[in-house]
């Protein structure tokens, strides 16, 4: 089975740092992208770190009120997501779930039956390309939120080692470039 995980903050929506998860707001094209992966039957899965929880900005229960939200939001774009892999733990509790880590792909791929050598991974930092890299997921960065920044990095040789399979102006295109890998 293959999988598409998207970033959230940056990628399908916010402006790439953290935000409340019920401020959160999906760009006009999200919806329009994962509608076009669930035509295509792909998993689709929202993959994020979420580290506001372990600073107490917000409660786990907050943050899931929150994709229970986008959820809706989805639905009523004839979209939806087949599931949401997040970290709640802030940067310096060095836990095995925060990306580029790689236990929430590992649980998707288990839970999802996932061939995750096939599977494509969106997002706008360099910690989304490094998760894809540690799996041998295809890499897909989008120049929405913090993606500009990623790829002036990449640009310049700071992440020498990654190279990225697309680089996207937002996940729409993203996604039309993985539709059309895909044939």
């Amino acid at each position: 089975m293959i999988g598409v995980f998207l970033d959230r903050d940056g990628t399908i929506g916010g402006d790439g740092g953290g935000i409340h998860p019920l401020e959160f707001r999906l760009y006009t094209y999200s919806a329009k992208a994962i509608n076009l992966l669930n035509k295509k039957g792909l998993k689709v899965f929202l993959f994020t770190n979420q580290s506001w929880i372990g600073m107490g900005k917000f409660t786990e229960k907050t943050f899931l009120q929150g994709c229970k939200e986008l959820g809706k939001e989805l639905e009523n774009n004839n979209a939806y997501l087949d599931g949401i892999y997040y970290c709640p733990h802030k940067v310096e509790d060095n836990c095995n779930c925060r990306k580029p880590q790689t236990t929430l792909l590992e649980k998707a791929k288990i839970e999802n039956n996932l061939n995750l050598s096939k599977c494509y991974i969106i997002g706008d930092r360099l910690s989304d390309m490094f998760s894809a890299e540690n799996v041998g997921a295809k890499k897909v960065l989008v120049k929405t939120g913090r993606g500009l920044e990623s790829f002036k990095e990449l640009s310049n040789g700071t992440s020498e080692r990654l190279k990225v399979n697309y680089v996207a102006d937002n996940v729409l295109t993203a996604v039309e470039w993985i539709l059309t890998d895909l044939k």
